[in-house]
């Protein structure tokens, strides 16, 4: 009676108009190329979606539904796989391209929200024919498991984010965003890892709270009974199942969850940060080239979304699709980055190293035999950020060539030629464009630097 059931089903899955030849130009029924295999997802889909059209299909959060596992070969087909197990990963993904891009940054805003939840598990005790069932604390919305084609498969799937979790205001589940439920199967390689792709099919659903999916299906046919006969010709019926169609493998490089919150990583930004051969000059720049280029202007957790954008490619985005894809904080800061727009930093400060034939006095800065003011000294800026002591040794130790390591203290020249120890809150409160000579005196394997302050119509008059 099983058997008989189960066959009956497929032929209602089978009268789908996918299946269907409704032109007699396509190639006959011996020339088309069926899929190896056919998934299954029984929940029904929605009345209210156009014949031409992708089937949608509503599911509750947190219900478990099945998906059936079929093996769809012919006689002959793909001997190798007889008798041998099979791999499949089953993932929610986002539908919308735009989301696709920014998925990494999208779902980890979720984890954010949702610590210690995934966005997809197996109900492994209603699953039938699975073998060794994982999920990976680092890929929240997929699942994997091990399968036999000679035997019954049904796994059971629970999706726990819902379609409004996602857009910008909360409408409600029919304003969410639509997913895919999308099941990529692979067959063991030469290396004796599931590696070899074979299949790979995927469906659209939109995820709501618990027993909203039921109201919303019954909404939608009660939608189209009050529609006249001409206009229900436009859509398609309600199938009791959802044929999972086919489609390209989800790439390699899907989400990976970071243990850190989803906040931008900074790091301390070298001077080319504020000049404009920082931007990736068009249409020189490689993609290694980009690559480093977001990663020392703090673009680091966007690396891998640009990983095959050269830098005409980059250059060629408008501001709407960089807030697009990064968000309006990081769209507009990417955006004037690449425009060249220079940002000034906290405080900038010029600093002059003594040379061996100068004292730290300001007759260093005399007048030649013309009698123009002579300035000897070439001075260097340092572009601080953090306004620390250890942000001005660090900078000024690179400029003049002191081993950072050996420099032992650092005094600033005050009032009547004392000298004050340099301090976080000095720092903090160094008029900006300050102008210092640097003396050194060497000690035993270490360093004393002394700021001499050089104001500056002495430099310039």
């Amino acid at each position: 009676l099983r058997t008989v059931h189960t066959q009956c089903e497929l032929c209602d899955v089978l009268a789908l108009p996918i299946f269907k030849q409704e032109d007699s130009s396509l190639p006959s029924e011996n020339e088309t190329k069926n899929p190896p295999f056919q998934y299954v997802l029984c929940t029904a889909t929605s009345p209210a979606v156009k014949l031409h059209d992708e089937t949608l299909t509503y599911l509750n959060q947190g219900q478990s539904y099945e998906v059936r596992m079929l093996d769809n070969r012919k006689a002959g087909e793909l001997p190798e796989l007889t008798n041998k197990m099979v791999k499949s990963t089953v993932r929610v993904v986002f539908h919308d391209r735009r989301l696709q891009y920014t998925e990494h940054q999208q779902l980890e805003g979720w984890k954010w929200n949702r610590p210690g939840d995934r966005l997809l598990d197996i109900d492994i005790p209603m699953s039938v024919g699975i073998v060794e069932p994982k999920t990976h604390p680092s890929q929240l919305n997929a699942a994997e498991f091990l399968w036999d084609m000679n035997k019954r498969t049904s796994v059971f799937v629970q999706v726990h984010c819902i379609s409004t979790e996602f857009t910008p205001r909360k409408h409600g589940g029919e304003k969410g965003v639509p997913f895919r439920i999308q099941i990529d199967t692979f067959a063991l390689g030469e290396n004796g890892e599931y590696t070899e792709h074979i299949h790979s099919a995927s469906c659209q659903i939109k995820v709501f709270k618990p027993k909203g999916a039921d109201r919303k299906q019954k909404t939608d046919r009660e939608k189209m009974e009050k529609r006249t006969p001409q206009e229900k010709e436009k859509y398609q019926p309600s199938y009791d199942t959802t044929i999972l169609s086919e489609c390209s493998p989800w790439p390699d490089n899907a989400y990976v969850s970071t243990n850190q919150a989803a906040t931008p990583t900074f790091t301390n930004t070298p001077l080319s940060t504020y000049t404009t051969n920082s931007v990736p000059d068009s249409p020189t720049a490689s993609i290694q080239d980009t690559q480093k280029w977001l990663q020392k202007n703090r673009f680091n957790s966007y690396a891998r979304l640009f990983s095959h954008f050269s830098g005409s490619d980059l250059l060629k985005l408008t501001r709407d699709d960089l807030v697009q894809i990064c968000g309006p904080a990081d769209g507009i800061r990417l955006f004037n980055a690449l425009k060249s727009r220079s940002v000034c930093p906290r405080l900038t400060v010029y600093v002059c190293k003594e040379s061996p034939q100068e004292s730290p006095l300001l007759e260093t800065h005399g007048t030649n035999e013309n009698g123009d003011h002579n300035i000897s000294s070439i001075y260097h800026a340092l572009y601080l950020e953090e306004l620390t002591a250890a942000e001005l040794i660090r900078k000024m130790a690179g400029v003049c060539s002191l081993p950072l390591g050996k420099i032992n203290q650092v005094y600033r020249q005050g009032p009547t030629g004392i000298h004050i120890l340099l301090s976080d809150q000095m720092v903090y409160n160094l008029a900006d464009e300050s102008c210092f000579l640097v003396c050194t005196v060497k000690g035993r394997d270490i360093f004393a630097a002394f700021l001499f302050t050089i104001l500056w119509h002495e430099v310039v008059k």
